[in-house]
């Protein structure tokens, strides 16, 4: 044979094919351009002079990994339908002649032309987008844009080596699938009967259970660090759940309706829920992955949709006031009156040097612990520490006269009593005893206060107790230490304020100040050991690089789920399109109008079309508890936004969805109805 004769029978195969072949080769590209933007903004040098770029690059580095796994197993399942569907063809060529070897010559060529479209194809397009990927994400990070057109080698070669190895494994993929079937097997692949499937109510009821322990978890926990562990358990449990509900309960659902007479004996019900029946148990798998999908998008949208427009939110958590001072101290004597007073007339000194009058200010003293809180007793022995508990908190004693002056409140408390704020989790008991210091009666619970910022983005839960005096209400636990001798009680001056300058102004001062407070002899002088200062305008830009980062990087991944949810729901309406085409032709010779075939479709997509977007909207229903606490971690506590943009998730994606689902409802329509194609 000529060198030319496989490459024109697979360009001539893929052309036949093209109903099949053109989402796939769309899918191909549009995984390419996504994977190469992605890297090459983890590369790219102006994303890494920005402030939290490295942080936010390594972000993207993570991302493209998720995208290359996702990518393999997605073109897989794809590739698995597209010879599945042409094994006929397969086998009339080895009947004619052709051996496994010949088939296998035209996999190669039908692989090479793909793999070399898609990549050529895809790279142009991803390297045009990818500036305006980068222009886009710089403006979410509010950054200074360039608009210099650059391409990066290492993201092309990089795109190159993974899906050069993808393709490469979807041709052995292939040509094993027709290696190990005979002509007449390959022949009857798409004739082969399939007997009428019975429910297993034993998987049924199993994955109920598996969903409602899931559900279970997702509902009760109460701490961020016990929702971070357990968060990806629950993710496991609803995909093994959705999966044994979606093969198990759909077959019982077309045999309740077959017995439901005056639902099923209708002609637009009859054909479809008879035809639904013998196939739901082989297409279950499809539409609890589409259920998966769904509920993934859905989840990542909301969630990071929320986090990018609550950045504000965050950043006010973690930096109460423009100007934020943290200074550790030796031991509970330099949280004295007059040693504090030093203190402070050190700082309002420099302030006012640079004529600078504080606002807002917001000054305490306080000792902090970690503790493990059990019912309502705090254990404190310093064996206990060797790993963070879920129990864990952190403690910190603020005394009276300092919560009456930050607040304006005119509490008092007697000898052993307490007020109590926590930040995260509520508190019941009506004590609060420390296992090597003293109990405390809960007076009261206040409703908010500033607790330090550098706490304020700790995974752990805060306790605020108000005590009547500092010194007394942590004796004993002041001389705690740990097995390598440093102090377990951590002693603290809080100062926070506000300058009402200009967002420059405030970072200018914030470096003249830096460099007056890590000088020795002003800590020398001002009698502290440390210091954290941060500025809440120069820390903005590592928020939103990281909080934009996330959103955009879920931007992109929902791009590709959404792009694996459309084939795989095109390709099973194709698939059930020529599997019905025959059972619809001869309803037609018997009097079956257009009209009532295209009701039959209608009520057959509609049954089962929206189950996998309900049951993704009960399973973010259920999942908004804990993914609310998770985002605790990252400083947003505003429910109310993150209600909105779960709402507002929900309504985009199911009109998304909806259109989705006429356009595929109408290449279904066009293949049952009659209408011809080149296939």
């Amino acid at each position: 044979m000529k060198f030319g004769f496989y490459p024109k029978l697979a360009a001539s195969s893929i052309l036949k094919n093209k109903r099949l072949y053109l989402p796939y080769l769309l899918t191909c590209i549009g995984m390419i351009i996504i994977f190469y933007i992605i890297m090459y903004l983890a590369m790219c040098s102006t994303i890494t002079s920005i402030s939290g770029g490295e942080t936010l690059q390594s972000i993207f580095g993570l991302g493209s990994w998720i995208i290359a796994i996702f990518a393999c197993i997605f073109l897989f399942y794809t590739n698995s339908f597209l010879t599945k569907h042409r094994k006929k063809e397969f086998g009339l060529y080895n009947i004619l002649g052709m051996n496994k070897h010949n088939i296998g010559r035209i996999l190669f060529w039908e692989a090479l032309i793909t793999a070399l479209f898609s990549l050529c194809i895809g790279l142009i397009c991803a390297i045009i987008f990818s500036k305006l990927a980068e222009i886009g994400l710089i403006y979410i990070m509010h950054g200074t844009v360039t608009y210099d057109l650059s391409v990066s080698l290492l993201a092309v070669k990089r795109t190159l080596q993974v899906f050069g190895v993808i393709f490469l494994l979807l041709l052995i993929h292939s040509i094993w699938q027709v290696r190990f079937s005979s002509a007449i097997s390959l022949i009857r692949s798409k004739n082969t009967g399939e007997k009428s499937p019975k429910g297993n109510w034993l998987l049924g009821v199993l994955g109920i259970l598996i969903l409602a322990v899931a559900y279970y978890l997702a509902v009760t926990i109460q701490d961020p660090l016990v929702a971070l562990s357990t968060f990806f358990i629950a993710v496991i449990m609803v995909i093994v759940g959705t999966y044994l509900i979606m093969i198990a309960g759909s077959v019982f659902l077309c045999r309740t309706l077959q017995k439901n007479k005056r639902y099923y004996y209708k002609p637009n019900h009859f054909i479809s829920v008879s035809s639904m029946a013998y196939r739901m148990k082989r297409n279950g798998a499809s539409l609890a992955s589409i259920c998966v999908l769904n509920t993934m998008i859905l989840v990542m949208l909301a969630s990071t949709t929320c986090l990018y427009f609550g950045t504000e939110n965050g950043i006010r958590e973690r930096y109460p006031r423009e100007i934020n001072m943290e200074f550790d101290l030796a031991s509970v004597s330099d949280l004295s009156n007059d040693k504090i007073k030093t203190l402070k007339n050190g700082i309002s000194e420099e302030l006012a040097a640079r004529h600078v009058t504080p606002t807002n200010e917001y000054a305490y003293r306080c000792a902090a612990i970690l503790g493990i809180l059990q019912e309502d007793t705090v254990l404190s022995d310093p064996n206990l520490f060797m790993a963070v508990e879920p129990e864990s908190r952190l403690f910190f004693f603020v005394p009276l006269a300092d919560y009456n002056a930050v607040t304006g409140a005119n509490e008092t408390l007697a000898q052993g009593e307490a007020l109590v704020y926590t930040n995260r989790k509520a508190y019941e008991y009506d004590t609060i005893s420390f296992q090597h210091g003293a109990t405390f009666k809960i007076k009261k619970r206040i409703d908010d206060f500033i607790i330090p910022g550098t706490s304020a983005v700790n995974i752990l839960s805060s306790f605020i107790i108000i005590v009547p005096d500092l010194k007394a209400g942590v004796t004993g636990l002041d001389s705690l230490a740990d097995y390598n001798g440093d102090r377990l009680l951590m002693f603290s001056y809080i100062y926070y304020f506000d300058t009402g300058m200009e967002q420059e102004q405030q970072i200018a001062l914030f470096h003249d100040l830096y460099n007056v407070v890590i000088d020795a002899s002003t800590k020398e002088q001002w009698g502290y050991e440390t210091i954290t200062f941060d500025s809440r305008e120069l820390s903005r830009y590592d928020f939103y690089s990281l909080y934009g980062g996330l959103f955009y990087l879920g931007i992109l991944l929902s791009i590709v789920f959404i792009l694996a949810t459309i084939l795989i729901i095109y390709y099973k309406q194709i698939s059930e399109g020529y599997e019905d085409q025959a059972r619809f032709e001869i309803m037609q010779k018997i009097g079956m109008t257009r009209q009532e075939i295209s009701k039959s479709i209608h009520s057959q997509l509609l049954t089962v079309f929206f189950l996998p977007l309900f049951l993704a909207i009960l399973h973010l229903a259920f999942a908004f508890p804990i993914i609310r606490k998770l985002l605790l971690i990252f400083n947003l506590t505003n429910v109310n936004l993150f209600i909105l943009t779960t709402g507002i998730s929900i309504v985009i994606f199911a009109v998304f969805y909806s259109i989705v689902y006429r356009l595929t409802s109408n290449a279904y329509y066009n293949i049952v109805s009659g209408a011809r194609d080149n296939l």
